[in-house]
């Protein structure tokens, strides 16, 4: 008996995602309003994204690599897009991250240790939050603009809620994204699953999907980091937790490469973002070991071997995402500093290597 109860349990799910599904009609742009209206909502639930995008690891950028190739299972409680709680469960601990307007703080459950965040950084690397459903399907409608073309597909169950679909068709050539299906809240536009498919590429190289997810009364409580008996307690500088973006070389990066002009350069860092839409791509300067470093792991890691006049490199591809790291040659007739260019995003390969060897034939401006 008791197994029989068991089991009926274990298939609601399913059953529940099985049922017959009815949902009010809406144009396109009714359903895209209704999304992009639903980042004030407060949720709870837990959701898994799996991407498949077949990037290497890279020396000093395996935290971003390991999002996008693999399962990453979290739990989130938002009270608002600024003041949210997200735990990264992993078959050896956690990792949770506390964001409020003023403050942030981590625990990892590995070692016992609650760390608070000074400061906010002007950039920062991918993280697990950036991949729950509702955030990106935000962000890459955003990015999308309206330029791009919107279907509705028919409505389906998701996380055993009526979910109404849309599909999104970049209009941009350069962009490396074929389409964006994203499944929102029949009731309340709030996006449960996501799938982005690249444009030459059948199946989807990222999926994030929500297993259960419901309307949450924020709680103090549990969006408020616990110390328990015997844990420890630090300090650190956002600054200090950038990864790579510590070894930034002091170059003046050009207000336009490729045909694309610089969207971000924040106090004149060496890190631009180019061009608009879901065809944008960052350009990081790295100074010295760093950079040859991550060239090296990208070489070792079978990459396409790159030369121009003036600089070696090596592209990565993947069906979503592509990394250009252009190393300006010694040798070069260009004087400058010994500096190597990391180019990522979501452009055509061609793109990033116009752009990189753009950046190795200037001389490029020490600040």
């Amino acid at each position: 008996m008791l197994a029989g109860s068991l089991a009926i349990l274990c298939a609601l799910p399913a059953l529940a995602n099985a049922l017959p599904v009815s949902a009010p009609a809406m144009t396109a742009g009714q359903l895209r309003g209704r999304i992009l209206a639903s980042g004030g909502l407060s949720f709870s639930g837990y959701a898994e994204s799996n991407a498949t995008f077949g990037l290497p690891s890279l020396p000093g950028l395996s935290d971003v690599t390991s999002l996008l190739d693999g399962v990453t299972r979290m739990r989130v409680w938002q009270a608002s897009p600024s003041r949210w709680r997200v735990d990264v469960l992993a078959d050896t601990g956690e990792r949770d991250t506390y964001q409020d307007p003023a403050s942030s703080y981590v625990w990892d459950s590995g070692s016992e240790l609650l760390t608070k965040i000074i400061g906010r950084p002007s950039l920062r690397l991918p993280e697990a939050a950036d991949f729950l459903p509702p955030a990106l399907a935000v962000r890459l409608l955003r990015e999308a603009g309206t330029a791009a073309r919107f279907t509705v597909l028919p409505p389906r169950r998701v996380a055993g809620r009526a979910a109404d679909g849309l599909r999104v068709v970049p209009a941009d050539p350069a962009s490396t994204v074929g389409q964006i299906d994203i499944w929102a809240d029949a009731a309340t536009g709030l996006p449960l699953d996501v799938s982005v498919v690249g444009r030459r590429a059948r199946q989807p190289a990222l999926e994030t999907h929500f297993f259960q997810v419901g309307r949450w009364t924020p709680d103090r409580a549990i969006l408020t980091p616990q110390r328990g008996p015997g844990t420890g307690f630090t300090t650190a500088s956002a600054r200090s937790l950038a990864g790579e973006l510590n070894h930034l070389a002091p170059i003046v990066l050009p207000v336009k490469l490729a045909g694309r002009a610089v969207r971000v350069l924040p106090d004149l860092l060496p890190i631009g973002l180019y061009g608009r839409g879901l065809s944008t791509f960052a350009v990081l300067a790295l100074g010295g070991s760093t950079g040859l470093k991550l060239l090296q792991g990208a070489q070792t890691a079978g990459g396409t071997p790159l030369s121009t006049t003036d600089g070696t490199g090596v592209l990565v591809t993947s069906s979503l995402v592509n990394v250009v790291l252009m190393h300006r040659d010694a040798s070069s007739v260009q004087p400058g500093p010994d500096v190597t260019f990391l180019l990522a995003g979501l452009a055509d390969p061609a793109v990033l290597e116009k752009a990189a060897a753009t950046l190795v034939s200037r001389p490029g401006e020490v600040f």
